[in-house]
């Protein structure tokens, strides 16, 4: 079950209370700038919430929201999307119907930046950004690492049995999830100059580093969807042109 909630027309904003900015308990960015992750936020974490600059929420508590929060997202035009998940132990407490749908509202980049949270950020929050991890190829030693790291020595046998299993392939060819590699792709390019992957930096020897500074020509590849997209509308246009010179030929020349 989802439950969208669209911001209202009020252009109030919560004010900042004792100078401070509390985030709210477990709080990590997943990806800057655009996914955070967080346990539940108290009205003294607003002001640090409305420095995000949110589009939306992703909620995957059953518990209906709390009206003083649900205010605060009215006046700071938030979308609040809600799954609910029960908190228990159990396997089947995790449903894998809501979790990809979760996620597919996760990597639509329309919603971003986006909030993850549950009760406290570390079991029901760590198997959908776990699962967020399967579909950016992530190894699962490093999706565990991660998960464990912040559900503490609370973690839970079958939340980790839950990430194992999950098949991230359902979603990976879906719309959302294409424009979301092709914006990731495209962000980092403009974050690291061109660079198309990040490596951690090593030691390297007086030979490799003046090899590395000789100049290498580009490659480029033109067979990504936007490129076959662009390549498609500039032939339409070419050929709009040539009918139009056509056209013009054959009027003059009455």
């Amino acid at each position: 079950m989802c439950v969208i909630l669209e911001g209202g027309e009020d252009e109030k904003r919560v004010g900042l209370i004792g100078g401070v900015f509390v985030p709210p308990p477990n709080f990590a960015a997943v990806e800057d700038f655009c996914i955070y992750r967080s346990g539940f936020p108290q009205p003294s974490n607003f002001p640090f919430i409305q420095s995000l600059n949110l589009r939306s929420i992703i909620y995957l508590c059953p518990e209906p929201y709390p009206e003083e929060n649900k205010e605060f997202l009215r006046l700071n035009k938030v979308k609040l999307f809600q799954f609910g998940m029960e908190g228990t132990k159990e396997p089947s407490a995790i449903p894998r119907s809501a979790i990809t749908e979760a996620l597919k509202v996760l990597i639509d980049v329309r919603n971003h930046p986006v909030l993850i949270h549950c009760k406290r950020g570390k079991h029901r929050t760590g198997c959908l950004v776990g699962c967020l991890r399967k579909l950016q190829n992530w190894r699962l030693s490093s999706v565990l690492e991660e998960y464990k790291h912040f559900a503490g020595v609370k973690w839970r046998e079958s939340d980790i049995r839950f990430l194992d299993e999950y098949d991230a392939s359902c979603i990976r060819y879906s719309l959302q999830s294409i424009i979301y590699r092709y914006y990731g792709s495209r962000k980092r390019r403009l974050l690291y100059g061109g660079e198309e992957s990040v490596q951690k930096p090593r030691i390297t020897s007086g030979k490799e580093i003046s090899s590395r500074n000789q100049p290498t020509k580009e490659k480029r590849s033109d067979n990504s969807l936007p490129n076959r997209l662009m390549l498609f509308f500039r032939m339409k246009l070419l050929k709009k042109r040539r009918k139009i010179h056509l056209c013009c030929l054959l009027t003059n020349g009455r």
